[in-house]
């Protein structure tokens, strides 16, 4: 008797859009702004959000039409997901193009929307500001660490 694989352990390139869709934990840490150092290329995340971020729902408020709206938004592809630098290690799609597991936190092996929040991945509360209200000399006053790093909540990582 054979099991069926689930369809997250496809490499990223075989998934069906509705499959890459679902893939997203719903975490929200990419739609954090980022600031890249000129001097060393070092990525620097803040707590400030992107115009559009949900940030109740961890969800953008206009997704179809993203692109259009935000200059800067990245759409994440199997290439752009392996070139990107600031995805963060707690990203299923950099999991996946990694070859690493889903951890036990991501909706798709809990069954459960709310375990990202619960296992503190979410940044569902830990949004200072959205990026319309703080200038863009001001974004460095807003660095923080934690986007960028596994929390402890969450588990070991495979």
């Amino acid at each position: 008797m054979t099991t069926k694989k689930p369809f997250w352990t496809k490499p990223l390139e075989d998934l069906t859009r509705s499959e890459w869709e679902k893939l997203c934990d719903g975490c929200g840490r990419c739609c954090l702004v980022k600031l890249e150092d000129e001097d060393t290329g070092r990525i620097h995340f803040t707590d400030v959000a992107c115009a559009l971020f949900d940030s109740g729902a961890c969800r953008c408020r206009d997704y179809a039409n993203r692109q259009r709206k935000i200059a800067d938004c990245i759409r994440l592809t199997p290439e752009t997901v392996r070139a990107i630098p600031w995805l963060p290690q707690t990203c299923a799609y950099r999991l996946r193009a990694e070859g690493r597991d889903l951890p036990a936190w991501h909706p798709l092996v809990s069954g459960d929307r709310e375990s990202v929040a619960r296992a503190g991945v979410s940044v569902r509360g830990k949004v200072a500001a959205f990026e319309d209200d703080v200038a863009l000399e001001d974004l460095p006053d807003y660095i923080v660490r934690w986007p960028g790093q596994w929390p402890r909540k969450a588990g070991r990582r495979k």
